[in-house]
């Protein structure tokens, strides 16, 4: 049997979790992200994942993950720690990742922003464009030689909903959805036309804005992150959709930290 790894990416909002055999994905898990989860409440939710699909968690001999919550990043390896057979390995400085990071301060940008370049220039070659609907929404740019440019950060369409309906005081939280029209007729239609649409604006503006500064209008875009799959569809500059973006990206980090 091909030797196990365990890929997690831990975002404030959701932790993504994908688990390979050799080069294939045999499955993937997006949960609700626990900021002071500890290591023994860590082991029993992925004993439990792993269960459903009859792996046990000492079968896995690798864990890599990134995150952008340094409290969970210890304790996930503590609960590597408990395992003789498994090696953990954290994405942060140091980390060969093949990516030159060409901004004022490496240190300054997200793991999983990193992870989402390298797995994006393996799609797409460079120059390329990287956007992410996570709890922020993230914009990354890959130069033609392969090298991390930098990007811009806007907040999230969730994060955007709430604080709206926080801040206003007959407008209520509401599910969102797929805006049928541009002009709501009612409360909860209008919010969904303004959040869903006006995300979809927002992305277009800045990638159009970000291919101007690359020097090309056709500069390829792919999409990832838990709200693409309702963003995206209202938008004209992204090319592509792959939910298990920052996953694949993982496997290709801990492929080239294995390499000797």
């Amino acid at each position: 049997m091909e030797a196990l790894l365990l890929a997690i990416d831990i975002g404030n909002t959701q932790t993504v979790a994908g688990l390979f055999s050799g080069d294939g994905l045999q499955e993937h898990w997006r949960i609700a992200t626990e900021l002071h989860a500890t290591a023994d409440q860590l082991a029993a939710t992925f004993t439990s994942l792993l269960a459903l699909n009859g792996f046990r968690l000492n079968e896995v001999g690798r864990m890599i993950t990134s995150s952008v919550v340094p409290s969970l990043s210890g304790q996930y390896e503590l609960l590597a720690g408990r395992f003789e057979s498994m090696e953990v390995l954290v994405v942060g400085p140091g980390t060969r990742t093949g990516l030159p990071i060409l901004i004022n301060n490496p240190h300054e940008v997200g793991a999983d922003r990193i992870v989402n370049a390298v797995a994006a220039l393996d799609q797409l070659g460079g120059p390329c464009i990287v956007v992410d609907f996570g709890t922020a929404t993230t914009f990354c740019a890959i130069s033609a030689d392969g090298e991390y440019l930098g990007g811009a950060i806007a907040p999230g369409v969730e994060v955007s909903l709430e604080a709206l309906t926080a801040k206003a005081a007959r407008l209520s939280m509401i599910e969102l959805c797929d805006p049928v029209t541009a002009i709501g007729k009612t409360t909860a239609a209008s919010l969904c036309s303004g959040v869903v649409l006006g995300f979809a604006g927002l992305v277009d503006g800045m990638v159009g804005s970000i291919r101007e500064e690359l020097g090309s209008n056709t500069v390829p875009t792919i999409a990832t992150g838990g709200n693409a799959g309702l963003v995206v569809p209202h938008t004209s500059t992204l090319d592509k959709v792959d939910p298990l973006l920052t996953l694949k990206g993982l496997k290709l980090i801990d492929a080239r930290n294995q390499k000797k």
